[in-house]
C-alpha cells in the first residue's frame, strides 16, 4: 500500500514539473493574448522563436500594437529585424506615429534606419515638431579688423529620406559657423553687422547648408551679436614688436662685431709690444758685444745712459700735465 502511494506520488510530481517545463518553454499565455488580440501566431511558430533564441514577447507584443494601431506587418518581419539587432518596438511606434501623422514611412525604411543607429522614433517626432539647435558663440573678423562674435539658433526637421547616410547636427553647426565667418569676412566694416544682422541669416540661408544632412533647415536666426577685439591694431602691434626684435637683434650683432673687432685690433698691438719687447731684450746684447768688439767705448755707454734716463725724466714730466702744476701752484686760500 505505502509503495504504490508513493510510486502514484511521484509519478504526480514528474508529471506537474513536465507541465511547468512546457508551459515555461511554450508562451501558452502569450499566445492566447494575441489570439485574443486577433494576431494569428501559431504555437509552433512560438516554439520556433524559442529555438531561435527570440524572445517570443519581444515580437508578439509589438505585432498585437501594430495591428491594433492598423498597420501590416508580419511576426517574420519583425523577427528578421530582431534578429538583425534592431529595436522592434521603436521602430513599431515610430510607425504609428508616422502612420498619426501622415508621414509615408514603410516598414523596411523604418528598419533601416534604425539599423544604421539612428532613433527612428526621435526622427519622426522631429518631423512633425522641429528641433532647435544652438550654435556655440562665433568669432569672426570683418574688413576693419573688428571682431565680430555672433551665435545662431538653427530650426530644423528631420528629413526622413536622409536620415539614412545623411550628416548629423555637427555638420549642420560646422556649416553655419563657416556661413557665418564668410558674411563678417566679406563685411566692410562691423557696424553693418551690427547694423543688419539678419544679413547674416539670409547669407547663409541661401547656401544650401542642409543639402547632404538629415535635415531641412526652416530658418536661421542670429541670437546675439557682440563686439570684440580689434584684431587688426593688434596685429599691427604685434608686427611692429616683431620689427622692433629683428632692429634689436641686427644691433646686438653689430656690437658684437665691433667688439670682436676691438679685441682683434688689441690682440694686435698687445702681439706689436711684445715684438717692441722682444727688439729691446736685443739691445743690451749688442751694447755688450759692441764694448766687446771694440766698437762702442765706455765714454758713448755712459752718454747713452745718461740720454735715456734724461728721457725718462721728461716723460715723467710731460705727465704731470699743465692742470697738475696749476693746481700745485695755487695758494692755499684759508
Amino acid at each position: 500500500m505505502d509503495f504504490a502511494f508513493f510510486t502514484s506520488l511521484i509519478f504526480f510530481v514528474i508529471i506537474l514539473m513536465g507541465i511547468v517545463i512546457l508551459f515555461s518553454f511554450i508562451p501558452v499565455g502569450l499566445w492566447i493574448s494575441a489570439l485574443a488580440a486577433g494576431v494569428k501566431v501559431g504555437i509552433f511558430t512560438l516554439i520556433g522563436m524559442r529555438l531561435r533564441r527570440v524572445p517570443p514577447h519581444k515580437i508578439v507584443n509589438p505585432w498585437i500594437k501594430a495591428d491594433k494601431a492598423g498597420i501590416e506587418v508580419s511576426g517574420n518581419q519583425l523577427e528578421a529585424h530582431f534578429l538583425a539587432g534592431g529595436n522592434v518596438d521603436r521602430v513599431v511606434d515610430a510607425l504609428i506615429a508616422a502612420e498619426r501623422a501622415n508621414i509615408p514611412l514603410p516598414f523596411e525604411r523604418a528598419a533601416a534606419i534604425d539599423l544604421a543607429g539612428r532613433n527612428v522614433l526621435e526622427a519622426v517626432q522631429m518631423s512633425v515638431n522641429p528641433k532647435v539647435i544652438e550654435t556655440p558663440i562665433i568669432s569672426a573678423m570683418a574688413k576693419d579688423g573688428i571682431e565680430v562674435k555672433a551665435m545662431a539658433r538653427v530650426t530644423v526637421r528631420a528629413n526622413i529620406d536622409r536620415l539614412v547616410g545623411g550628416a548629423g547636427e555637427e555638420t549642420i553647426i560646422a556649416r553655419v559657423g563657416e556661413g557665418i565667418v564668410t558674411t563678417v569676412g566679406s563685411s566692410g566694416s562691423h557696424k553693418e553687422v551690427l547694423e543688419n544682422p539678419d544679413l547674416i541669416s539670409q547669407t547663409v540661408l541661401n547656401k544650401g547648408l542642409d543639402s547632404g544632412t538629415a535635415f531641412e533647415i526652416l530658418s536661421i536666426d542670429i541670437a546675439d551679436v557682440d563686439v570684440g577685439r580689434n584684431i587688426g591694431a593688434q596685429l599691427q602691434t604685434d608686427q611692429a614688436e616683431a620689427d622692433k626684435r629683428i632692429a634689436q637683434a641686427k644691433a646686438e650683432e653689430r656690437r658684437a662685431m665691433a667688439v670682436a673687432k676691438e679685441q682683434e685690433m688689441r690682440a694686435a698691438v698687445e702681439e706689436m709690444r711684445a715684438k717692441v719687447v722682444e727688439a729691446e731684450a736685443e739691445v743690451p746684447k749688442a751694447m755688450a758685444e759692441a764694448l766687446r768688439g771694440g766698437k762702442l767705448g765706455v765714454m758713448d755707454y755712459y752718454n747713452i745712459q745718461n740720454l735715456l734716463a734724461d728721457t725718462s725724466m721728461r716723460e715723467t714730466i710731460s705727465k704731470i700735465g699743465p692742470e697738475t702744476e696749476k693746481t700745485q701752484r695755487q695758494p692755499d686760500k684759508k
